[in-house]
This record gives structure tokens, C-alpha cells and sequence, in this order.
């Protein structure tokens, strides 16, 4: 399984699945991403967290716990 996390900066990817369960998951898919929906890492905080992304023509910025429960193709 791929994660989130484990894309290069400037590559592109799209999401298979959520893992995880509550609020976290929850607080995911409102923000937009849900299975599907291609996205681009645009860049990643020096120490790794956290990482932003492109997706739905925003860019986004996540935590390295929540790039860990979105697994990717």
C-alpha cells in the first residue's frame, strides 16, 4: 500500500482509499479528498511535515499522521 506521504514533490497521484475511522476521516473528505481524486505534492516541509498538495485547484497542507491513512495509486 502507497500512501500519501510517500509521494515525491512534483509527482502526481490518486486516491484509493481513506483508512482510518471518526473525525480524522471525516475532516479529509470535507476538505476534498475522496476516492478518485487526483492530486499533486507540491512541495514538503523540510522535516517532512507538513506536505502540501494540490487538489481541486486548491492547495492544501497536511499532517504526516493524516498523509498516513490515504492510500494512493
Amino acid at each position: 500500500m502507497k500512501t500519501l506521504g510517500e509521494v515525491p514533490v512534483g509527482e502526481s497521484a490518486v486516491i484509493v482509499k481513506l483508512h482510518g475511522e471518526g473525525p480524522l476521516r471525516r475532516h479529509l473528505m470535507d476538505l476534498g479528498l475522496i476516492k478518485g481524486t487526483p492530486f499533486k505534492v507540491v512541495k514538503v516541509a523540510p522535516l517532512g511535515d507538513p506536505v502540501e498538495i494540490s487538489v481541486r485547484g486548491y492547495e492544501l497542507s497536511i499532517r504526516k499522521e493524516e498523509a498516513a491513512i490515504v492510500e494512493v495509486r
